[in-house]
């Protein structure tokens, strides 16, 4: 029996892209360079703030890694009019919720409130925008918070550990290749004026998007946003000078050997985003081949290596098509007691291959395309979402009007459109293989496997 999210799904695709156009986001920039969205949605009387700043780990030179983070845990610190502390003391007083995360493109701060409350958002948003209290005793505590933080998600977690290596090592010149975490000795190396002088440059009105989704009135929020905002003043930008990979010539492979239960494995092959690709349909046809790997119980990894051969205990993909600077397509998983991982290796390399052979089949791409969809759709439905999609495509340089295109591109990928990308991109001399080869536990037990989730959300 077809499942039936999907079936259901299916009936909305052709609706879905009218009826979230329908729904129009209103754009403005005040005079100080601040880039203000705002989308109604007047299904329940909740707003929902969020303001992004073009910074993240991506932007951080050798010898700074992790700044961007340390500055995230430090903008709860408190400034001359509000006390450390006080900002989530008054939002959860006024019934809100609020939080942070830090990406390798940008770092975002936001709150969930009453539609009534959304001025306190404004209020306190704005203030620590551009008067921060930087104090040592703050900063030194916090980076004790960050070096652990990273010890408890990276070091002592195998499978994160070997990831971060792994990008290390497939990526050359690219700023991905360091973690958004920042490396240890980094971390414990930033000093206060360091961190001063990233405040003053990053965290500026014209380095900024403010997002309001949720039961607004758009004059209003404008009116808001020109009180709390209009009065800060601008940085001089001086966005770091592009530093895009050099092409890669031969497949590259490392071994991790750590304390660990079970092996674990990671390919990586480079491919373009949106923002990078020769052609605009690739990255749409690198996510729909995603959803044919790993798009849940039905996709050919879970379907061919963990229930099939069951040369895998897990197995999984990831790809971002919206990331500023060239990807990384990743296969990942743990061998099933009794296979090795070059037995897992060679059964993941047989999978893309097969990709780059066979054209797929009309059904196998309509389902795949009704999940990518449905995915869509489903998460229209969080004020959230709508936010994170808005403000994620306007910070990275793409602009929030792409939120429409998706819905179309995903669904005029062809078969051939997907083996063109598989044989071009999926290549061996694209490729960067990690292997986690376990060493003894020695009494030690890593921590819980959800704690290395990614630590961007404080």
């Amino acid at each position: 029996m077809p499942n039936r999210r999907i079936v259901i799904a299916a009936l909305w695709l052709t609706l879905a892209p009218t009826s979230f156009a329908a729904t129009p986001i209103h754009e403005f920039t005040l005079a100080n360079g601040l880039k203000v969205l705002v989308r109604e949605d007047h299904r329940a009387p909740v707003v929902v703030s969020q303001i992004w700043y073009k910074v993240g780990s991506s932007y951080e030179p050798t010898g700074l890694t992790g700044i961007s983070h340390l500055l995230e845990h430090l903008m709860f610190k408190g400034t001359p009019a509000v006390p450390g502390g006080e900002f989530s003391r008054l939002i959860a007083a006024n019934g809100g919720d609020e939080n942070a995360f830090t990406s390798r493109d940008y770092t975002a701060y936001f709150q969930t409130l009453e539609k009534d409350r959304l001025e306190i958002s404004f209020r306190l948003e704005a203030d620590r925008m551009r008067h921060l209290l930087l104090r040592p005793e703050d900063v030194a505590k916090e980076a004790q918070v960050v070096a652990e933080e990273r010890r408890l998600r990276t070091e002592d977690q195998p499978d994160a550990l070997t990831q971060e290596q792994f990008n290390a090592a497939a990526y050359m010149t690219s700023p991905y290749r360091h973690p958004i975490i920042g490396w240890m000795q980094d971390i414990q190396a930033i000093t206060i004026d360091d961190l001063k002088r990233w405040y003053q440059q990053w965290y500026a009105p014209n380095n900024a998007t403010l997002v309001v989704v949720g039961d607004v009135d758009p004059a209003k929020v404008r009116a808001l946003a020109d009180q709390y905002f209009g009065p800060l003043a601008p940085s001089t930008l001086n966005p770091p000078r592009p530093a895009a990979e050099i092409p890669q010539r031969g497949e590259r492979r490392i071994v991790v050997k750590t304390p660990a239960e079970v092996p674990f494995v990671t390919l990586g092959y480079k491919a373009p985003t949106l923002k990078t690709a020769d052609e605009e349909w690739e990255p749409y046809a690198l996510d729909v081949l995603d959803g044919i790997l790993d798009g849940g119980g039905s996709s050919r990894l879970s379907r061919n290596l963990v229930r099939g051969s069951q040369v895998a205990a897990a197995a999984g993909t990831g790809y971002s098509l919206t990331s500023r600077l060239e990807e990384l397509f990743v296969l990942v998983g743990n061998p099933a007691p009794g296979r090795s991982s070059a037995d897992l290796e060679q059964a993941l390399r047989a999978e893309v291959a097969r990709l780059r052979e066979e054209p797929i089949g009309a059904d196998e791409l309509a389902r795949v395309v009704a999940q990518v969809v449905a995915g869509e759709v489903y998460q229209q439905d969080s004020m959230f979402y709508q936010g994170m999609r808005m403000g994620s495509l306007e910070t990275i340089g793409l602009g929030w009007r792409k939120l429409d295109d998706y819905v179309q591109r995903i669904q005029a990928v062809t078969p051939e459109q997907v083996r063109t990308v598989a044989r071009k991109y999926l290549t061996d001399d694209r490729l960067t293989v990690a292997t986690l080869e376990p060493l003894p536990l020695d009494g030690r037990r890593p921590t819980a496997p959800g704690a290395a989730v990614d630590h961007a959300i404080r």
